[in-house]
């Protein structure tokens, strides 16, 4: 096991549809780590160098439309292979593939509107971050629970 990070945006129809809190209470639930979280309205530079991967593809200008239509809720989460286990929790990019009790599968409807996205890999992760938080506005401490929840 290894402690890593990784970024999640809680997406303008989470936000918009009053999921904020329930989708942070799932992650802490769980045990894992929020160590960075703001409101963001995304800005159309921002959304297209989050999705430049995907930039030419038919999907990448209704995708900044969407990601720059209402406030997101970005944040950084901590904790052993919490990169898998954060995309397990979110479930399937499709929700109506996503199984019940995922993020996705409990709130989501459509795969334009799904919710929630999560870093898929510790490469794009470490992307993620440094293009939404600074060093400074991630902080480093120890939850009291980390000695129950990890060995």
């Amino acid at each position: 096991m290894s402690k890593e990070q990784t970024f999640v945006m809680i997406k303008p129809d989470a936000v918009q549809r009053g999921l904020i809190g329930n989708i942070i209470h799932r992650f802490e639930q769980k045990g894992i780590k929020l160590v960075a979280m703001k409101l963001v309205s995304v800005s159309k530079d921002l959304a297209e160098k989050h999705y430049g991967v995907h930039k030419g593809k038919p999907f990448f200008e209704p995708t900044v439309k969407y990601i720059t239509s209402s406030p997101v809720v970005a944040m950084v989460l901590e904790g052993e292979n919490v990169i898998g286990i954060v995309r397990r929790m979110m479930g399937k990019t499709n929700p109506s593939d996503a199984a019940p009790g995922t993020i996705r599968g409990d709130f989501g409807q459509f795969i334009g509107r799904n919710i929630v996205h999560g870093s898929d890999g510790p490469d794009t992760a470490e992307f993620e971050i440094n293009l939404w938080f600074s060093k400074e506005e991630i902080a480093r401490y120890n939850r009291i629970d980390e000695i129950w929840l990890t060995e």
